[in-house]
């Protein structure tokens, strides 16, 4: 398995690992509820270098993006954050990504699992004229601050030029910044985006000072801020409704039937891989959906169990888990798009439990 430059620290500090997309990385350090509700109520310090961050420079780098992604980068200004999609010819997802637009650069990132195979797939169409593409996963570090307190734990000690002063930097929107914690100092950018469905912020810093700069925050937080790992995050990113790749997503889904809608562009001049595709499917409508349920009982149904209506399967289970927010049992799950929610069940284990249709997301953080 691979590493990130934080394993050593996590292993230190009583981090559970497993493995997940390849890497080595921790899945709790005390419960998952308990940092869950870290998470919520003050503030949780994750590791997120595992994720890939591609380079994109030159004079048409814009261009050359915009052409492999569903969104529109050439409408983005330096300091924005768009969600997208890299899709296959058949409009299958290959991978859910963040576009960062800088003043000289695009930068993607992209999921831990599908780094490689993106590798691969962007390094056989470049380098093009005009364009250099670049593998910066192992110079940059990646660590997010996610949480209710995060803006006020990070506030007093951020100094940016893009931006008057950290608490002005929009929800995904990106920043230049220079961190002073008690004299030690770190350089780089901050986002604010987030993975949890509360308010947060990733940092990026030279991979050489990623343990500094994690042990820095973890003093800087103190009481309010606490080491979370895959488990919580994977519990708070289902409440939050956000898809996972491997779960929501896969390379024989369309965005369409994940309800991504928000993040394609039709109309971009230039179109974009697998838009033929797309466009077939939304003039003839999406053939499933994915739907959301809390649970009947205490039984927790999982990715892969099958949907009933009756005797007849009608869909499958993508993400379920304990909800400690709703304190329930919670699962999503792809039907047939012209189907009912009501009067399913989910088989567990040869036993059948009753599906409680629930609107998505199921938790917000601005209509709790």
């Amino acid at each position: 398995m691979k590493t990130t430059v934080l394993n050593a620290l996590h292993r230190s500090i009583g981090g559970r690992m497993v493995e997940f997309g390849g890497f080595d990385m921790p899945v709790q350090y005390t419960s998952i509820i308990d940092e869950h509700v870290q998470v919520r109520e003050r503030a949780g310090l994750f590791d997120l270098c595992h994720m890939g961050r591609f380079e994109f420079t030159g004079p048409n780098a814009v261009a050359a993006v915009d052409s492999m992604i569903t969104n529109h980068v050439e409408k983005m200004k330096p300091g924005q954050i768009r969600y997208a999609l890299v899709l296959n010819d058949d409009g299958g997802v290959r991978d859910d990504v963040l576009v960062y637009r800088l003043p000289d650069s695009v930068w993607l990132v992209v999921n831990a699992g599908n780094r490689d195979k993106l590798l691969g797939w962007f390094g056989d169409r470049f380098p093009t004229d005009g364009v250099t593409f670049t593998d910066r996963s192992e110079e940059w570090a990646m660590i997010a601050v996610q949480g209710p307190k995060a803006e006020s734990i990070l506030a007093p000690v951020a100094k940016t030029t893009w931006i008057p002063a950290l608490p002005e930097l929009g929800y995904y929107k990106m920043s230049d910044v220079a961190l002073d914690i008690e004299g030690a100092k770190f350089e780089g950018w901050v986002s604010r985006t987030g993975y949890t469905g509360e308010d947060g912020f990733e940092i990026y810093t030279d991979s050489s000072r990623a343990e500094e700069l994690w042990h820095a925050l973890a003093k800087l937080g103190g009481d309010v801020i606490a080491p979370c790992g895959l488990g919580a995050r994977d519990t708070l990113r289902l409440e939050a409704g956000m898809p996972l790749y491997g779960h929501e997503l896969e390379e024989n889904i369309s965005p369409l039937e994940a309800g991504l809608s928000f993040g394609i562009r039709f109309k971009k001049p230039n179109g974009f891989i697998g838009a033929d595709a797309l466009k077939k499917v939304k003039e003839e409508g999406p053939k499933r959906r994915l739907a959301a349920f809390k649970v009947d009982g205490r039984r927790v149904v999982r990715q892969g169990m099958p949907v009933f209506s009756g005797d007849t399967k009608v869909g499958e289970v993508t993400s379920g888990a304990p909800s400690p927010t709703l304190g329930c049992n919670i699962a999503v799950a792809y039907l047939p798009a012209d189907s009912s929610d009501t009067g399913l069940e989910a088989e567990v284990r040869g036993h059948r439990v009753g599906l409680i249709p629930h609107e998505f997301p199921f938790y917000s953080r601005t209509r709790k």
